[in-house]
């Protein structure tokens, strides 16, 4: 058996251009004269020539409430069905072991998509009312 070899110039050496003029030419991949050809050159993030950025152009004004807002993952009933066997507990720590859910600061709620064929306990767990009153119908305890 021979070995297999890379055909020649199939594995070229890589350019480290900006190592001095001589390397691949005279500005060697940065073009020419100017403040971002320089070593250190180059300008800070949002800084726009001296024209007012945008940054400080748009008003800040008010509250907001961005960094409060909660969100909710929703899972339907027919998750909890073929994820769940009987007499399991349905929480935020379960649902997460399974990977149903994740993620570190996340609210779940339940949706009555679909139906429930297994009793099950919900505990801590956010519920429409419509799923509530499918899960009691089932015959599952809801804390």
């Amino acid at each position: 058996m021979g070995q297999i070899n890379a055909p020649y110039g199939a594995n070229a050496k890589k350019t480290i251009v900006g190592r001095g003029a001589s390397s691949k030419g005279r500005a060697c991949g940065r073009g020419h004269d100017g403040q971002n050809s320089r070593s250190g050159g180059g300008v800070r993030l949002g800084f726009e020539g001296g024209q007012m950025p945008l940054y400080r152009r748009v008003a800040r004004r008010g509250f907001s409430n961005a960094p409060f807002k909660v969100t909710y993952e929703v899972i339907s009933l027919d998750t909890i069905s073929a994820n769940y066997a009987d007499g399991e507990t349905v929480s935020l720590e379960t649902l997460k072991e399974k990977g149903i859910v994740k993620g570190v600061g996340v609210q779940v709620k339940v949706l009555s998509n679909g139906s429930l064929t297994k009793k099950v306990a919900f505990e801590g767990v956010k519920m429409s009312q419509s799923a509530k009153a499918a899960v009691e119908a089932a015959g599952c305890s809801v804390k």
